[in-house]
């Protein structure tokens, strides 16, 4: 196969993957800011230790994994690009779009690593740093590598005519009649990192006082200024995963702003009919509920489609971050009420409002079931993994810090480092002098 290099897609696809690595970081502040001040950079640290550990992990097998010849439709082999060897630009995923096979692995890298790092959210407070990066490593190779391959590389969840959808649906033309849709990533990224999290907050156990001492965010100029930076690298998320320069990246853009839009004002209604005040935390909340939801139809739907997409997961996920109190399971930064749940609601409506094959387009309900089906098997899969990983996890080097260290601060243990030096010696500075 020839390859003609296009340098407007190159160009935004490169722009694109830029955008989403700065959403680690803003995923960093984000997290940071809601956590108690004692354990600010631990929090903070999870995410940039997802950045420096997936990043080499997925050029070295992640890229092959992903992308790579199938394997009983469950992954690529990882051998096959391993380091990138012999990955030319003709083998590229976004070849026939003009864009060199490095600039696809680039940003599809991107994705893995916000992923990650998205599932420690569940764990603050109280996860030793150590433990959290072995559990990281072994879950993106043997989650979300192949959760990407099975949905995006021709796997079982994807329009295969090995797949489950023609499974349940039938061939056309030597593919599934009705194809399961995620433009980018509500099953491969949001459902597989929310159940993630609720299967390691049930494994590692809650936070000593939860439910009985208050944990409110340290700063919420933090949580509101990394959710700025998440929903501009989403941009890059969503508009950039059509591939092209396109008109599909501009609907993309508005469907992801509008449906961003309508999820926090939906979120800051349901508080203020629920508890009185529309709060910046929930405005933050909202923001990233409606970012996630319109993930996996950001071009598949309309704009006023997407409006009625953010509003449904802005309401759900506000609904949905208070569950973890009354079954009692510790989801520290709501993982899953966001993203879990913001996941699902995109995954499932998107049976409903995709433009080309959704019901309220005139087409059947085939589309809704495919969307189901897709969403379950996600959980499914992740949950199982998630689960076998995180005892074995518990069981080897134990997940927890002690309770004097979760107690004291665990910055402090595990980091040597505070995050705001105070004046302990007791002198008092005036006027220059001591």
């Amino acid at each position: 196969m020839d390859f003609t290099l296009d340098t407007g897609n190159t160009a935004w696809l490169l722009a694109s993957a830029s955008l989403v690595l700065l959403m680690t970081p803003g995923l960093a502040f984000f997290y940071g800011g809601m956590v108690r001040s004692k354990s600010v950079l631990n929090m903070m640290m999870m995410s940039f230790g997802a950045m420096g550990l997936v990043g080499i992990i997925y050029v070295l097998w992640g890229y092959s994994m992903s992308f790579g010849d199938d394997v009983a439709g469950l992954f690529g082999n990882p051998f096959q690009f391993f380091g990138l060897s012999d990955l030319t630009d003709a083998d590229g995923i976004l070849a026939g779009n003009g864009v060199p096979a490095l600039v696809g692995v680039a940003f599809q890298a991107t994705f893995a690593i916000i992923t990650v790092a998205l599932i420690s959210g569940s764990l603050a407070d109280r996860t030793r740093f150590g433990a959290w990066l072995t559990f990281a490593g072994l879950w993106v190779t043997l989650s979300y590598f192949p959760l990407a391959h099975m949905v995006w590389g021709g796997g079982l969840l994807s329009g295969s005519e090995d797949g489950l959808a023609a499974m349940i649906f039938g061939t056309t033309d030597g593919a599934a009649s009705v194809a399961p849709l995620d433009f980018a990533g509500g099953t491969v990224v949001h459902i597989n990192a929310g159940i993630a999290g609720l299967v390691l907050a049930l494994i590692v156990g809650k936070r000593k006082g939860f439910g009985k001492e208050p944990m409110r965010p340290h700063n919420l100029p933090f949580v509101m200024l990394g959710a700025a930076l998440l929903w501009f690298g989403w941009f890059g998320f969503n508009a950039g995963s059509a591939g092209a320069a396109n008109e599909q990246a501009g609907l993309a853009w508005v469907t992801t702003t509008v449906a961003t839009c309508a999820a926090m004002l939906g979120w800051l209604v349901t508080e203020k009919i629920r508890d009185g005040h529309p709060t910046s935390l929930g405005a933050a909340s909202g923001v990233v509920a409606g970012l996630v939801a319109i993930t996996p139809g950001a071009g598949f739907v309309s704009p006023v489609g997407a409006i009625f997409i953010g509003l449904v997961a802005g309401v759900l996920c506000a609904l949905a971050v208070g569950l973890k109190y009354k079954f009692g399971y510790d989801d520290s930064l709501d993982v899953v009420g966001v993203h879990l749940v913001g996941g699902l609601v995109g995954t499932v409506l998107l049976g409903l409002w995709s433009t080309d094959q959704g019901l309220f387009y005139g087409h059947g309900i085939e589309s809704f079931v495919v969307q189901i089906v897709i969403a379950v098997a996600a959980m499914l899969i992740s949950g199982i993994v998630t689960a076998v990983l995180g005892y074995g996890v518990k069981a080897t080097l134990g997940w927890r810090v002690s309770e004097d260290v979760e107690v004291g601060g665990i910055d402090l243990a595990e980091h040597g480092e505070a995050a705001y030096e105070t004046i302990g010696s007791g002198r008092v500075i005036t006027e220059g002098k001591a």
